[in-house]
């Protein structure tokens, strides 16, 4: 039997699953992190800093401010918790779910085998990169940088070693044991992961299972499309078959979400046997673009009428929202997206932009202004300004202006221009 959901209850059950129905704690430890993690399963990882790189900011949004120095002991360096690998982009993840991917691995290793590969025509790179590594143990590329061989005559170039260890990454010969700053720092695998771990074998039929058992969980409700995605499994077919697998077991049941269609037919769905659907969602928060909620485009069209695409490659006069603009999420709803910067020179969080989204609501700006102010605090920052481009900016400004603590609000005030 299948049921019917509405758009509201999808929504609410989708949130549910990645954890903003919980009360954010009054002080963030490692435990909290690493329930947010299990919810999420991965934590995709971003350079780009110009408001908070992406990895910090899906914890900020459902636990509140937390010290940041807590997310770099716990996934930076080096530990026994969490390790990077292409689990969706580059991600952290368990490191007892090295062996879940070992099937992609292989897959590497597969496309690499030609003769023509890069892999084989610099085979010499390849050797001596491991051979450094098996020698000396973890180490930045900078460190291989500093001992290369340049003697060895013109086969050697930055950019291959560079190369090399990203692909001897991908095909798990080489495991990120750490950071220093944003820096990784790369070893043979048997020297991150243990044996009793890289020694488990799982079959690729039961790797792709589990991982579309994960993704259920983690989306509450999905169609076979936002599964897939979730982990980018690129065979639909297998998807699929694990799909049945799982509706069999009893761990997903078929669902119909009104308005979820394709050329005027319903979508096939599924809710997780575990999805809960509150009857309310109490929260305010900003995303980053590599939260979970909105990753994925037709996802985030489909279930919260958000048309989303980050603009970072987009030439700065043809950008509609801004650069890295961040969408907000209210209750059930995500109602703006804001364009944000941490100018730490004047320690001020610059709302370099702000516009509203179809499903916004009369009284959504307080809301906003709450979680900038909050975001504001987070990094450390002393003052807040927002800028004259968006049609939501003269309300975040007039929220924040009311709202703001008397140390913040004498400094917030509308910038002129764009961003």
């Amino acid at each position: 039997m299948t049921d019917t959901l509405s758009p509201a209850q999808a929504r609410r059950i989708a949130l549910a699953a990645q954890g903003f129905t919980r009360a954010r704690p009054a002080i963030v430890s490692g435990r909290h992190l690493h329930r947010v993690m299990d919810r999420l399963g991965v934590l995709q990882i971003d350079s780009v800093n110009v408001f908070a790189r992406s990895h910090y900011v899906p914890l900020f949004s459902r636990l509140g401010a937390y010290d940041p120095a807590l997310l770099d002991r716990l996934f930076l360096s080096r530990t026994t918790h969490y390790v990077e690998y292409l689990a969706h982009e580059a991600t952290f993840i368990p490191v007892e779910d090295w062996p879940l991917w070992r099937f992609r691995m292989d897959d590497f290793r597969r496309r690499w085998s030609a003769e023509d590969s890069w892999l084989r025509t610099n085979a010499r790179t390849v050797q001596w990169v491991q051979d450094e590594l098996r020698a000396r143990g973890p180490l930045r590329p900078v460190d291989l940088r500093a001992d290369a061989p340049r003697e060895r005559g013109t086969w050697w170039d930055w950019d291959e070693v560079k190369l090399a260890l990203e692909h001897l990454w991908r095909t798990g010969d080489v495991a990120v044991s750490g950071r220093r700053g944003f820096e990784r720092t790369y070893a043979l695998a048997e020297q991150v992961i243990p044996e009793r771990i890289r020694s488990r074998e799982i079959p690729r039929e039961d790797a792709v299972r589990e991982l579309v058992r994960r993704a259920a969980r983690s989306s509450g409700v999905a169609t076979v499309a936002d599964l897939a995605d979730y982990y980018r499994l690129r065979d639909r077919a297998a998807v699929t078959g694990a799909i049945a697998d799982l509706v069999d077991a009893g761990e997903v049941q078929p669902v119909t979400v009104r308005g979820w269609e394709r050329g005027g037919r319903p979508l096939p769905a599924w809710r997780h046997r575990d999805a809960v659907l509150p009857r309310r969602v109490e929260t305010a928060a900003l995303l980053t673009p590599f939260d979970p909620v909105v990753w994925f485009r037709e996802r985030a069209l489909r279930t919260f009428e958000l048309d989303y695409r980050i603009e970072i490659y987009v030439p700065a006069a043809k950008r509609r929202y801004g650069y890295y603009s961040l969408p907000v999420l209210v209750g059930d709803r995500i109602v703006a997206r804001v364009d944000l910067k941490a100018d730490r020179a004047t320690s001020t969080l610059q709302v370099q932009s702000a516009w509203w989204e179809p499903q916004a609501r009369p009284g959504d700006a307080e809301a906003i202004a709450a979680e900038l102010l909050r975001a504001a605090r987070w990094q450390g920052l002393e003052q807040v300004s927002v800028s004259g481009w968006g049609d939501a900016t003269a309300a975040v400004h007039t929220a924040l202006a009311s709202t703001a603590p008397d140390t913040v609000r004498r400094h917030v005030h509308v910038r002129e221009g764009v961003a």
